[in-house]
């Protein structure tokens, strides 16, 4: 029997591609930044480039990780790909943030970039996932905390609203990958050691 390749596929390595680029160690070099792999988590997420480089890079490097989370994926459902693929495409750009070839695969943790990804398949869902983040933050004061509750949630809400139920699996792989790069602030946050905002 033959399975007929969809050129959708061709998607997903382009995702991934996207997702690697580094938007964290560029915007904090433009800004003139200290290399964001050198300092706090290590990581080049938008919270660990706000140690490094300052508020706005922050807030540009949230921008443009929201954004390669975001385009492939909407691309994707305008060319017509049907979940399955859109699926990967999504997992591939988190994968790409996580794990970017461009920088010997030390990259950041996948939320901001998450977030987008979802952002272009649900709406509703990821408004309430940000709700949930938001409200953990100014409860306890701890971002990485948000981020996990957050990213948890994803698949419950995907799960129960409609038109969403396909990306269910999706939400339950990207939120293995966040919280496994989380492992570390989880055990900060076992041992009362996390720091807070």
């Amino acid at each position: 029997m033959e399975v007929a390749f969809s050129p959708y596929l061709l998607l997903v390595p382009v995702a991934y591609l996207i997702g690697s680029v580094p938007f964290g160690l560029v915007v904090s070099r433009i800004m003139g930044g200290v290399d964001p792999r050198s300092v706090g988590s290590g990581n080049i997420g938008a919270t660990n480039v706000r140690r490094s480089a300052g508020k706005s890079a922050g807030l540009i490097t949230l921008a443009l990780d929201l954004f390669k989370g975001f385009a492939p994926v909407y691309v994707a459902w305008y060319l017509g790909a049907g979940s399955f693929v859109i699926s990967l495409v999504g997992f591939g750009a988190v994968i790409g943030h996580v794990f970017p070839v461009f920088t010997r695969f030390r990259g950041g943790k996948g939320v901001a970039t998450a977030c987008g990804v979802f952002a272009a398949i649900s709406p509703a869902a990821t408004g309430l996932v940000v709700l949930s983040f938001v409200l953990v933050v100014l409860f306890k004061r701890y971002v990485s905390l948000g981020s996990i509750i957050g990213t948890a949630l994803m698949p419950v809400f995907l799960s129960l609203l409609p038109g969403t139920k396909q990306y269910t699996l999706l939400g339950v792989a990207v939120a293995a990958v966040v919280i496994f790069r989380h492992r570390g602030n989880i055990k900060r946050l076992a041992a009362g050691v996390e720091n807070k905002i």
